[in-house]
C-alpha cells in the first residue's frame, strides 16, 4: 500500500458507517414488511433462515453494490470518502464483497479492527488490508 497521505481519518469513517446504518436499517424495516404480511401481520420469526438471509444480504449488496460500482456510499459521499483499491480504481464487486466479509472479521473483537487503523503505520484497517483498498479523504473543491 501507498502512504497514509489522503485516508480517511478514523472518526470520519465512523461517521459515514453511522449514516449507512440509518439507511440499511429503514431497508431491513422494509423488507420485513413481505414476511409480516406473509405472516398475516404476526412477529416475523428471527430465526427464519430465509429471514436472516435476507436481512445478511441488504448490508451485503448495499455496501459490495455501492463499492463497486461508485466507490462511495451515501455515507461516504457526505464524508467526503472514496473507497478505492491500491492501484487507485474502483473495486470490483468481488472484491468489495471481500471487503464486506473483512469488515466483519474487523467488528468481531469489539471493532478491534477498525481501531487498529490508529496504530497502522499506514493508516489502514485490517479489512483495508485484508482486501487491498484504502478509504481516501477528498475535500471538497
Amino acid at each position: 500500500m501507498t502512504t497514509s497521505e489522503n485516508n480517511a481519518s478514523l472518526p470520519r469513517r465512523l461517521m459515514a458507517i453511522l449514516y449507512d446504518s440509518l439507511l440499511i436499517f429503514a431497508l431491513m424495516c422494509l423488507a420485513t414488511l413481505p414476511f409480516v404480511a406473509i405472516r398475516g401481520g404476526a412477529e416475523v420469526e428471527p430465526s427464519t433462515r430465509l429471514y436472516q438471509l435476507t436481512m445478511l444480504a441488504i448490508p451485503w449488496l448495499f455496501y459490495a453494490g455501492y463499492w463497486s460500482y461508485s466507490g462511495r456510499t451515501l455515507g461516504m459521499q457526505s464524508w467526503g470518502l472514496q473507497l478505492e483499491t491500491k492501484e487507485g480504481g474502483k473495486p470490483g464487486f468481488l472484491r468489495a464483497s471481500g471487503r464486506f466479509l473483512a469488515g466483519i472479521i474487523s467488528l468481531l473483537p469489539i471493532g478491534l479492527g477498525f481501531f487498529w487503523q490508529a496504530l497502522d503505520r499506514d493508516g489502514l484497517s485490517w479489512h483495508d488490508r485484508l482486501s487491498g483498498t484504502r478509504v481516501r479523504f477528498h475535500p471538497p473543491s
